[in-house]
């Protein structure tokens, strides 16, 4: 194997160049497993991103959610969803475009929960902490019973968190018209090792590692900055790795959602009282905004350039 890997990285080498090479071997050495682990992901419309709002805002937030979207919403309950005494209002609500889950915290938020972004549907708890701790994860929460399963949250070199969860009863939900992006900001000393943990843990690939994606993504037109785009059955992920020199809301928005057409859209969210935050742009893989949702969630909404 090893010879194998050299003679591959020295064709490279004499093919396109040092500069050229480095970069292509980058994503090859990125896409290679670092310990052997089961594959735990279920699919990417069981992958929600997790928003808190304030109690008064939840109804409202629900409602401009699926009047932007479409989709529908499960029944709202009030739940304890963490280890320790809370009450929380609590709403999955389902997309084409992607699942959400709602929380109204009526009690204060214990720690650390409200800073993990997603929460990934796994078929095995005990295997997927054991691959998360083998791939470099932390488990900043251990694995506790919640009124429907097992959950815990892990934390990704780079200070990601995001939380696992298991279902009692398996449950069953449509495939998505579109995968929607998990966007990730990250420091360039720490970019590499959540990348190779990321990739390893979802046995998932880097699609691209662009080292010079247009800065207006992150609202430094005129700039570039490096954006790494992963892919497995947890769904789409982006890495945009930064400075942290973002000008608001960057940095803000965990989810990016793919629509038809961003101008049908947008209007749509106008009319249920989503603020526009970032006026459209184009780029040459997309035209995208981001917007505001009563109650403060921040996301993304693009449609694809390519299509």
């Amino acid at each position: 194997m090893k010879k194998i890997l050299a003679g591959t990285w020295l064709a490279m080498f004499l093919t396109i160049g040092f500069a050229g090479a480095s970069r292509y071997f980058t994503i090859f050495a990125q896409n290679l497993p670092s310990a052997k682990t089961a594959s735990v992901a279920v699919g990417p419309q069981y992958d929600t991103a997790h928003v808190y709002v304030a109690p008064q805002d939840f109804d409202r937030f629900v409602a401009s959610l699926i009047a932007t979207f479409g989709g529908k919403a499960a029944k709202e309950g009030v739940f304890t969803v963490t280890p320790t005494p809370s009450s929380t209002m609590s709403q999955l609500v389902m997309t084409p475009v992607g699942t959400v889950s709602v929380f109204g915290f009526k009690t204060p938020v214990p720690y650390p929960f409200g800073l993990e972004r997603t929460g990934y549907l796994v078929t095995d708890m005990d295997e997927a902490i054991g691959a998360a701790r083998a791939t470099g994860a932390d488990v900043l929460v251990t694995v506790f019973n919640d009124p429907i399963g097992r959950d815990a949250i892990i934390q990704w070199p780079g200070g990601v968190n995001t939380q696992l969860y298991w279902h009692t009863t398996a449950p069953s939900m449509a495939p998505l018209q579109t995968i929607p992006e998990n966007r990730v900001y990250v420091s360039a000393d720490r970019a590499d090792a959540f990348v190779k943990s990321f990739v390893a843990f979802s046995h998932g690939s880097v699609v691209s590692d662009e080292a010079r994606a247009p800065g207006v993504e992150i609202g430094r037109p005129g700039e570039t900055y490096r954006r790494v785009r992963i892919e497995s059955k947890f769904g789409k992920l982006t890495a945009l790795v930064t400075d942290g020199h973002l000008p608001y809301p960057y940095g803000q928005e965990t989810t990016g959602y793919e629509v038809t057409n961003l101008t049908d859209t947008l209007t749509k969210a106008k009319a249920s009282g989503v603020d526009v935050l970032v006026a459209p742009y184009k780029t040459d893989e997309r035209e995208a905004a981001v917007v505001q949702f009563p109650g403060g969630y921040i996301a993304e909404i693009h449609s694809d350039a390519k299509k």
